[in-house]
Formats: C-alpha cells, sequence, structure tokens
C-alpha cells in the first residue's frame, strides 16, 4: 500500500509471531490495515514478505495514526504488563475522543479494568480482548474472547468474526460482557489448558512407565483416542509428537527433552482468582502446583536416591488397562471443565460481566486451545439451563460421566499402588466425590476453628450460631 491508500479499517502494534499472524489474517479477509512495530527493521522485513497485501506500514505513531479511519481502532498485540501500559502512553497523543484501544495480549484482568477506567475518562474506547490458538490459530483462525464496551465490540465485530476460526459456519468469537470480561474468559481458558495438559501428561506416565510402551505405541493409542471421543486440539498434537525423531540422535526428541514445565502465570492468575471467590478448582491448582514441582528437577534427582518406591507396575492387562486410562482421561476433562466453567460462573456475578457460558462454550470449539469434541455437549448444557450449577448436575452429560467414572476410580488407585504420581486425575476425582457427597468431615474442622478461636458453628437442629467452652467441657469428663 502507498500513501495515498485509502485509510484502514484497523491499526495493529506489535509485529511479533502473534501480530504478524493476526495481521496476516486480517489482510487476508480483505480488511485493510496498518502496522507498526517499534523495531523499524521488524516492520521492513514484514512488509517485504506482504508485498500486494492491504497492509500500510508506519514507521511512527503519527503516521500510523494517520493511516486509520475515524474513529480510530488500534489492535496492542505487545507483551502484557508494563509494556502495555507504556504503549499506551506513547499512543494516548495520537488519539481523539471514540478511538478504540484493544489489548489482545494476556493481561492480567484487573489491569484491564483499570486502563480501562482510565482510557474512559479520556473519552477512548478500551477492550480486552483474549487469543487462542498460537500462531496457527492467529494466521488461520483463533479463538476470540472479547469484553469491554459494547461500542467498541460493534465497531470491529465484522472483522472479528471474519477472522475467528469457523466450527460447522459459526465464527468463534462473542461478545462476553463488559470490562475486563474477556481477559477473565481467557484466564480461565488458560487456567483449563494447564489442567487438561496435565492430564494428559499423567496418562502418558501411566503407559509409558507403568505399562512400558514405546513412544510408536503411544502414538497409536493417543490417535485413537483422539478419532473417538477424546477428540481435542491437545489430544492430538501429543499423538503427533510421539512420532517425531530427534534429528541429532535419531531417536525420540520426546525423549531427549528436559522435564521441567515452564508457566507464563496465568494458571496461577486462576488458582488466585478461585481462591480468592471461594471456588475449588482442584485439578487446575494440581497443574499448576506440578508445573512448580517439575522445576525441582536437582532435587528430585536426589531424592529418587533416597527415596524409594514401589515397582510401577499397574496390576492389568496393558489392553483393558489402556481403555480404562483413556476412560480416566475423559473423566478428568471433563471435571475441569466443569471446574474452570465454575469459576467464569461465580466470576461473572461477582464482576457483574453476565458472561453466557453457552457462548464461552461454543467459541472455543475451534481455534483455541482447549478445543474438544465435549464441548458441543457442555454448550448444549449451558444452552438448556444457563443457571446450571455444575457441569456434573447436567442431564446430558451426567449419565456418562457416571458410566466412566469408575475407571478414573482405578485408574489412581493403581497409580497409587505402583508409586506414579497422578496429582490431576486424584484431584479430578477427589472433587467429584466431594461434590456428590450431602455430607462432608468440615464439621469436625468447624468444631476444631471454635475450640481454639471461638469461631461459633452452626446445629443443624437450630439456627443462629453457636458457641462451647469444648475446653472445659473435656476437662469435667476426665
Amino acid at each position: 500500500m502507498t500513501s495515498n491508500t485509502p485509510a484502514c479499517e484497523i491499526g495493529l502494534i506489535g509485529l511479533g509471531t502473534m501480530g504478524r499472524n493476526l495481521a496476516l489474517n486480517i489482510a487476508d479477509h480483505g480488511f485493510a490495515v496498518a502496522v507498526y512495530n517499534r523495531t523499524a527493521d521488524k516492520t521492513r522485513e514484514f512488509m517485504a514478505e506482504v508485498v500486494g497485501k492491504p497492509i500500510a506500514a508506519a514507521y511512527d505513531l503519527g503516521e500510523f495514526s494517520r493511516r486509520l479511519k475515524k474513529p480510530r481502532a488500534v489492535l496492542l498485540l505487545v507483551a502484557a504488563g508494563p509494556p502495555v501500559d507504556a504503549m499506551i502512553t506513547e499512543l494516548q497523543p495520537y488519539l481523539e475522543p471514540g478511538d478504540l484501544i484493544i489489548d489482545a495480549g494476556n493481561s492480567h484482568f484487573r489491569d484491564t479494568d483499570r486502563r480501562g477506567q482510565e482510557l474512559a475518562a479520556a473519552s477512548l474506547l478500551y477492550m480486552g480482548l483474549g487469543v487462542s490458538g498460537g500462531e496457527a490459530g492467529a494466521r488461520f483462525g483463533p479463538s476470540l474472547m472479547p469484553g469491554g464496551p459494547p461500542a467498541g465490540y460493534q465497531r470491529v465485530e465484522p472483522i472479528l468474526r471474519a477472522v475467528a476460526a469457523k466450527v460447522r459456519g459459526e465464527p468463534c468469537v462473542a461478545y462476553l460482557g463488559t470490562g475486563s470480561a474477556g481477559h477473565y474468559v481467557k484466564m480461565v481458558h488458560n487456567g483449563i489448558e494447564y489442567g487438561l495438559m496435565q492430564l494428559i501428561a499423567e496418562t502418558y506416565d501411566l503407559l509409558k512407565n507403568g505399562l512400558g510402551l514405546e513412544n510408536a505405541d503411544l502414538h497409536q493409542v493417543y490417535t485413537r483416542w483422539h478419532q473417538a471421543e477424546l477428540a481435542s486440539y491437545l489430544v492430538e498434537i501429543t499423538a503427533q509428537i510421539m512420532k517425531i525423531r530427534d534429528a541429532q540422535t535419531g531417536g525420540w526428541l520426546l525423549d531427549v527433552i528436559v522435564d521441567r514445565a515452564g508457566e507464563k502465570g496465568t494458571g496461577i492468575w486462576t488458582s488466585q482468582e478461585a481462591l480468592a471467590l471461594r471456588v475449588p478448582i482442584p485439578t487446575i491448582d494440581a497443574a499448576v502446583s506440578q508445573r512448580a514441582l517439575s522445576g525441582l528437577r536437582e532435587e528430585r534427582s536426589a531424592a529418587s536416591a533416597v527415596l524409594p518406591g514401589p515397582p510401577a507396575r499397574p496390576a492389568d492387562q496393558p489392553e483393558n488397562f489402556i481403555a480404562k486410562v483413556k476412560n480416566a482421561l475423559l473423566a478428568g476433562m471433563f471435571i475441569t471443565f466443569a471446574q474452570g466453567l465454575a469459576l467464569l460462573r461465580r466470576a461473572s456475578r461477582h464482576y457483574g460481566y453476565q458472561v453466557d457460558l453457552a457462548q464461552v462454550a461454543r467459541i472455543w470449539r475451534g481455534g483455541c486451545i482447549i478445543r474438544a469434541a465435549i464441548l458441543d455437549d457442555i454448550r448444549t448444557a449451558y444452552g438448556r439451563d444457563p443457571e446450571l450449577a455444575n457441569l456434573l448436575l447436567a442431564p446430558n452429560l451426567r449419565p456418562g460421566l457416571l458410566a466412566i467414572h469408575p475407571d478414573l476410580r482405578t485408574v489412581v488407585a493403581a497409580a497409587v499402588l505402583a508409586g506414579i504420581p497422578v496429582p490431576g486425575l486424584a484431584a479430578s476425582l477427589s472433587y467429584f466425590d466431594a461434590y456428590r457427597r450431602a455430607w462432608l468431615p468440615a464439621n469436625l474442622i468447624q468444631a476444631q476453628r471454635d475450640y481454639f478461636g471461638a469461631h461459633t458453628y452452626e446445629r443443624l437442629d437450630a439456627s443462629g450460631r453457636f458457641h462451647t467452652d469444648w475446653q472445659k467441657l473435656a476437662s469435667q469428663d476426665q
């Protein structure tokens, strides 16, 4: 595009992997996009690759703002945290009342709320846009989770619907609510992602170290699983990972990767939020903790020499055990989604988002990392009952879970006896067992609290709060 090109429908700042690919996606759908990057060489390099596309380069923010149709819409693809604030500060002098800034990074939802309030005072619109799908998703169709002022979404809705992933013709994007709703939904998406990845890793451990399966066998197992009820992006890529050879050694590439998992904080944010809102998400919490434990590699290595365990051999026939592990994973995945969506339900009420959980399930079916076949059934569950307290109670899902949960119990028991850690699967089972019980031993905890701290308790046979001098009564009985 030249300086005489008509104004662009949207501007994009940040030409890293996600920014480059999203700009190409937007241009491929016929929308003119202006791009800017702090490093001019990166912009020049990008423009050399996109000759003939409706993409206009800018090498300073003044030029960038002049290339945009008014009222302007600017998409930020910069690192979360201080870089977002810095870019907003630099950009703001070139904007006018009514212009729109969209943060498409993994920003903390509280930062999104703060920025939205600050920019609203300057008569600017601010949206948080969750984007999931990685490099390929950004290029060919991500799942998009926008939140913020409705007027802002309406302005860019045609662009977002065009570039989003499509599932049976439906774009994987929906307006999710006011304020930071979009970034909150993306945070929970990532928390669920942590949980699902941990569950799959545990099945890998069980099959590799419990049954002794080689990677070629594991490739076949996960491929079969992906072709049935466990159809999902994460199971699909797991199958593909199992068949990749290492160019340097000729062995399996997976086997030379250090067993230390990284993280960027979104799983921790999810756990922190769940604790703050008193929503139990133990599978996600276990996944977050296991990433931290994986980082203690030197300590684990030393401990392995002095803390022996039982032989890692589940007492079951291989094919029978593989089938049970499949069902255990399916149950664990379902329970993980139940936990994450329960958090979203509580947060939506607490923060006033008014998130439609059926819409969330719909837009997660394509483009995003946690896309899975079971999301169709989850969408149906919330479509039939928007006030559903928990997915475990959904009439269309409950029979299937009840049919397979015994295998989850069997697999967890076998793992415990074999000394193979399965904190995600075990947490999923414990959540199921605790949620389905009309009585829990929390009465003892409350009695203990009243004993040492006079915190009082409630009675089953009377209303109000009560306190007992436990120590006095105990001493009288001696």
